[in-house]
């Protein structure tokens, strides 16, 4: 049984793996604040950027947390194509969720839809992004554990949707995407912890991409796009704010008449 070191880089790892999880989670609940307040292509412009930040954040939450994963006895590889599937799941069924919520009539409804798909989601990310592991032994799961992980990503969902429709402030979401971090880090330390690794010493080079060659330069990119983002909607003005400029302009404009 080969030794597993979930933090190899000390506290480095965790606390930005759990700031991405944060910084994902308040874009995706400001965007979908900002697509209730809207109709037409434009909240479908902001539904699908939501569902691009949460996707992206929880998915680079992942991998920066996997850069300090590492198992005594054989070296780790990255399956290129499996992991960008992973990514490509993440952002596809989250995006499914968004718009179950985003689009719903019946609000209830819509939630409990809408936090399960978006936390089967997140699940099926992670898994995804573990069968992506090339390493020299056998990989397997304590049952009960992945389970406790896949309820605390439904949870995690449906109280991220719950906080888009039901807080508005930017310091309350700020807060819930805190708590968001936290449960999104918790599902993922949580299903690493159910991993275990039988190893099999062996002097054959492994297939696959070293985390520094292909995990980190993406994860830098994708980190980079998520404070574009932030700056990005930061920077755009909300329904309330277009309503009032648009309501200062018309005394101006029948004055000029």
């Amino acid at each position: 049984m080969g030794h597993l070191d979930h933090a190899t880089f000390g506290w480095l790892t965790p606390v930005l793996s759990y700031a991405m999880a944060c910084i994902g989670a308040a874009l995706g609940l400001r965007c979908t604040v900002r697509a209730l307040a809207t109709s037409g292509r434009s909240r479908r412009n902001w539904l699908l950027t939501a569902a691009s930040a949460i996707g992206t954040g929880i998915w680079t939450m992942h991998f920066v947390a996997m850069l300090g994963f590492s198992v005594s006895g054989t070296d780790i590889r990255y399956d290129v194509p499996l992991t960008i599937v992973s990514l490509v799941v993440a952002m596809v069924v989250v995006g499914a969720g968004v718009f179950a919520v985003g689009y719903g009539r019946d609000r209830g409804r819509a939630l409990f839809l809408g936090g399960l798909t978006t936390g089967l989601g997140v699940a099926s990310m992670h898994y995804l992004g573990m069968a992506a592991l090339r390493l020299h032994g056998d990989v397997d799961y304590d049952p009960v554990l992945v389970g406790i992980s896949v309820v605390i990503a439904v949870i995690a969902a449906t109280a991220a949707l719950w906080a888009a429709l039901n807080i508005k402030s930017p310091i309350a979401v700020a807060v819930a995407s805190l708590v968001m971090g936290v449960a999104v880090s918790s599902m993922h330390y949580t299903g690493m912890i159910a991993v275990k690794v039988q190893v099999s010493p062996s002097g054959e080079a492994l297939p696959g991409a070293t985390a520094m060659q292909f995990i980190f330069p993406l994860a830098v990119g994708l980190g980079s796009y998520l404070f574009l983002t932030a700056a990005f909607v930061a920077l755009s003005p909300t329904a309330g704010e277009r309503e009032a400029s648009e309501s200062a302009q018309r005394p101006v404009e029948s004055v000029a008449r």
